[in-house]
């Protein structure tokens, strides 16, 4: 049947009404039409679309009622990274943070800060290209999330299509941050709902909007009342505002949902005292809110301060104190976690803190059961610590029972019988043994998690039925799956085992040995680590031969990596596996930064590659030493321009930087060694 033009411009009518009527509500929260008017308009749209269904489109309001369920969250990297914020606990934390601040701008002129309640929530990732919602992300570990572009779509507030407002032109690309949240009357409402139903209520607004933002099948995402508000800018093709507060506007003129519960602060003294206003607003807000956001509020001068690894120089969070509830100890255990680590654990008569049942709290270790003298029986004081993680803050001493006993570390570990020790200047105690029952499903899982060997398919269900069938208790037995075991899981069919088997296969022999280090889980060996180490030695006997002297004169390396990299090889066990899966998997060399061509060198990915994923390229250019950031700057080696670019290839040659086209990246990362890295600007 055939489309009129009636009908179509019917249709487009339509969309934008109820685009319109969508940011009215759910943004600005001033309705003009009734719900009726509003059903009438949406019944209407999805009626033409479905007899005309070649009138469908990605940003048609009609998608936000969620689309087919995905079979799992692809990877997404983050083009920059979503870093984690500094936490300060108290009112001198905030000065040390404040002295920082000023001890590092110097004399760069006087500053302002903005200040901005920190939303209990899911961090998020939206990407627009044209003004059109094309990718949805969680944060996930900061560099690498989880596509939830379906599940996010089906968020009112989110817009489909920038400009709904009449605002301000979308630029071409922006990738805006925020936060995914839950209303306290939407959560209420939703655990009376489900109780009705017989489900097990969600603990909090924070689980309830994580569990519905993660669901596999946007139809559930979309049946769960989740909102957002929107802070921050990742990638930017334009002129970045100059303030946090003129970002904060820009987001809104393009149609974006922002928390106008903020204030811009002369001083610090300035931002305690609203600390302390949010702090009485904290139970009226309709939100969940943990604390203060305060971030330097011009974008120049947090360019000059920077960021660790971790966090951003320029904004800390300052927490509210903890809500508090007593109970009693009915026992305490001791909890062998992935690196072996044990962990005493208080088991407590049950108890609401902070609107949570909490019946565990963490001791951390022996140092800190003894310092706070926490015994069997004892009437304590519990404490959501950032309102997450609960702990015991104070012991009753005077009502003790009779006969008491302080508690003791087991010597042995309570799951295998190895010995726990704790190794020289430091507080915790661990199982030596890498094949502890308790450890082994957690270290597979992390074995084959994305960052490590990224073995798809090895998720927690099958590591649980191949430990528990004795199928695997260390890594390498991976290499000696067949066919035959697999299909004795339940999980398991012909095709399934299949492609768990060339998933294996394909990690074997095309994992860099960085990947392998960090995947055998050694206590304070991240990614950045592991690089560093496996740029300088080549096996798991090397390290192991090494001395702490040799090791911390790798930069980066401090004492602390070292001596965890030393004790973990001393034990033969570990020493043993590890030199197995350098058999097994024939792990791939990294360069060190100090013999490659790239050392030094700055790079930009633009636009749509296709002989590379942005991880595959980003990944070969930092293990040849090189560094991929996400905007253009006369810091700039190369700019590497897939199909549409953007107007990164403009401003790149604007300033005279090299361009790349990706056969030209390939020759440089070694596909042709005729290439070599001679400069980085373009004469012009």
């Amino acid at each position: 049947m055939s489309i009129s033009g009636k009908i179509k411009r019917e249709a487009e009518s339509l969309r934008s009404q109820i685009e319109r009527h969508n940011y009215l509500y759910y943004v600005l929260d001033r309705p003009e039409i009734s719900d009726e008017e509003y059903d009438r308009l949406f019944r209407r749209l999805k009626d033409l679309e479905e007899k005309f269904p070649e009138m469908r489109s990605p940003g048609s309001p009609t998608a936000q009622v969620g689309g087919p369920p995905a079979e799992q969250f692809a990877p997404v990297p983050h083009t920059v990274p979503m870093l984690s914020l500094g936490n300060a606990m108290d009112e001198e934390e905030m000065r040390q943070f404040d002295s920082r601040v000023r001890r590092l701008l110097g004399d760069k002129g006087p500053f302002s800060y903005l200040a901005e309640p920190k939303l209990d929530g899911l961090s998020v990732e939206l990407v627009y290209e044209k003004g059109l919602f094309v990718r949805g992300s969680t944060r996930g570990d900061g560099i690498t999330g989880e596509d939830v572009t379906a599940n996010l779509k089906t968020v009112r507030s989110i817009p489909l299509r920038l400009g709904i407002g009449g605002g301000a032109e979308p630029p071409v690309r922006i990738e805006v941050r925020g936060e995914i949240f839950m209303t306290k009357r939407d959560f209420e409402e939703l655990n009376r709902y489900r109780k009705e139903q017989g489900a097990e209520p969600f603990a909090n607004p924070r689980n309830a909007a994580a569990g519905s933002l993660r669901q596999i099948d946007p139809a559930v995402t979309a049946s769960r009342p989740l909102d957002g508000y929107f802070y921050a800018v990742g990638e930017l093709d334009g002129a970045m505002p100059g303030t946090q507060g003129e970002l904060l506007s820009f987001l809104e003129s393009l149609g974006l949902k922002v928390n106008r519960e903020r204030r811009r602060c002369d001083d610090l003294d300035s931002a305690l005292g609203y600390f302390h206003h949010l702090a009485s607003l904290r139970q009226g807000l309709p939100y969940e809110i943990d604390g203060m956001v305060v971030k330097v509020d011009r974008m120049d001068l947090r360019d000059i301060l920077g960021a660790t690894s971790r966090s951003p120089r320029w904004a800390i969070a300052y927490k509210f104190q903890a809500e508090e509830a007593r109970t009693v100890v009915k026992d305490i255990a001791a909890q062998v976690g992935r690196t072996g680590k044990v962990t005493p654990v208080a088991l407590l008569e049950p108890v609401r803190v902070g609107g949570v049942t909490v019946s565990r709290a963490t001791l951390h270790n022996q140092d800190e059961v003894d310092r706070k003298d926490v015994r069997i029986g004892d009437a304590v004081t519990v404490r959501r610590a950032g309102d997450v993680i609960p702990e015991i803050v104070a012991v009753q001493t005077d009502s003790r029972p009779p006969g008491a006993m302080p508690w003791r570390m087991p010597g042995t570990c309570p799951v295998c019988g190895s010995t726990v020790v704790r190794v020289e200047g430091e507080a915790a105690h661990r199982c030596v043994n890498i094949g502890c029952p308790a450890q082994v499903k957690e270290r597979l899982f992390h074995f084959a998690s994305r960052g490590a060997m990224d073995i798809e398919g090895l998720g927690m269900k099958t590591v649980s039925q191949l430990v528990d069938r004795k199928k695997v208790a260390v890594p390498s037995d991976l290499s000696s799956l067949t066919m035959d075991s697999l299909l004795e899981l339940e999980l398991y069919a012909e095709k399934s085992a299949k492609n768990l088997l060339s998933a294996i296969e394909k990690a074997r022999r095309s994992r860099t040995a960085d990947r392998l280090l960090y995947g055998l889980g050694i206590p304070m060996v991240g990614k950045v680590g592991a690089r560093l180490l496996m740029s300088r030695f080549s096996t798991p006997a090397d390290l192991a031969g090494a001395g702490e002297e040799r090791m911390l004169s790798i930069s980066g390396i401090g004492p602390e990596i070292a001596g965890q990299v030393l004790s973990f090889f001393q034990e033969k066990g570990n020493l043993e596996e590890a030199g197995k899966l350098w058999e097994v998997f024939q792990p791939v060399a990294v360069s060190g930064p100090e013999t490659s061509d790239l050392s030094g060198k700055t790079f930009v990915l633009t636009g749509t590659l296709e002989r590379f994923t942005r991880d595959e390229a980003t990944e070969r250019i930092e293990n040849l030493g090189g560094k991929v950031t996400g905007s253009v700057s006369g810091k700039t080696d190369f700019v590497v321009a897939g199909a549409d670019p953007g107007s990164k290839l403009e401003r790149a040659r604007d300033l005279g930087v090299k361009v790349l086209n990706e056969e030209e990246l390939g020759q440089i990362l070694g596909d042709n060694n005729d290439q070599q890295v001679t400069g980085s600007k373009e004469k012009r």
